[in-house]
């Protein structure tokens, strides 16, 4: 299995304040890869210096086999990685269908392309708020059109930060299905999130991270089996 994404030695922050200290991970293509750890200590900024959101200070990011620590978000962006962000951040006046449509590409020439239709059948409420305005739907149905938005855009690699965040439970579990088909069907994913027993039933791999370090790394079943691990570096 080819790597699909390679994070070495990364070093970013904000302004004179620096956030991560040396962080590498890798994921392969069709894997699917968490960055677990509590509020703080630098997830986010590593998805955003991945994605080219945040300048990094240090280290090397491959992507398909080519560097871009450096290049600009929307080259990343182009070149097949999708940001499923914390907040959401979907148009509020925009239609759903509207939404997904502004996003519609296959840049890189996929086979099964992600459609209108395909997004319907993984979320059907989406295609039963087809009409509603972005900001008419609730909190559950954005976080559907956000992950199907990406979806339009056919990425190599998914990205979700906090993407079942502040959901009822029910939601929480349609989102999970989805990311399991998904998964199913070879998508590659890197996930932010807390719910940590969810986390080892979809991923391969996990990278533990605590103020901008790597503390840990390794499968589901050593994580699943060591809960000192979660309590250290993941409990409240």
């Amino acid at each position: 299995m080819s790597t699909l994404l390679e994070v070495k030695d990364l070093q970013a922050g904000y302004g004179n304040s620096q956030v991560l200290f040396g962080v590498s991970f890798s994921i392969a293509s069709g894997g699917a890869s968490t960055l677990l750890g509590r509020n703080g200590m630098g997830k986010t900024t590593i998805v955003r210096a991945v994605l080219g959101l945040t300048p990094g200070m240090g280290g090397t990011v491959r992507f398909c086999g080519e560097r871009v620590d450096g290049r600009s978000a929307d080259h990343i962006a182009c070149m097949g990685m999708a940001l499923v962000p914390e907040g959401r951040m979907i148009f509020p006046t925009l239609s759903v269908r509207e939404n997904l449509l502004a996003f519609a590409g296959n840049r890189n020439h996929t086979n099964a392309p992600w459609t209108l239709e395909r997004v319907y059948a993984l979320f059907p409420r989406l295609q039963e708020r087809h009409r509603h305005m972005g900001n008419q739907l609730s909190g559950g149905e954005q976080q559907m059109l956000a992950i199907g938005r990406a979806l339009m855009t056919n990425p190599h690699l998914l990205v979700l930060d906090e993407a079942t965040e502040g959901l009822a439970p029910l939601v929480r579990e349609d989102i999970w299905r989805c990311l399991h088909a998904l998964r199913a069907e070879g998508q590659s994913i890197l996930v932010i999130d807390k719910y940590v027993q969810k986390l080892v039933q979809l991923a391969d791999q996990h990278t533990l991270i605590e103020r901008g370090k790597v503390v840990w790394q390794g499968g589901s079943g050593a994580l699943e089996s060591d809960r000192a691990l979660w309590q250290r570096y993941i409990g409240v």
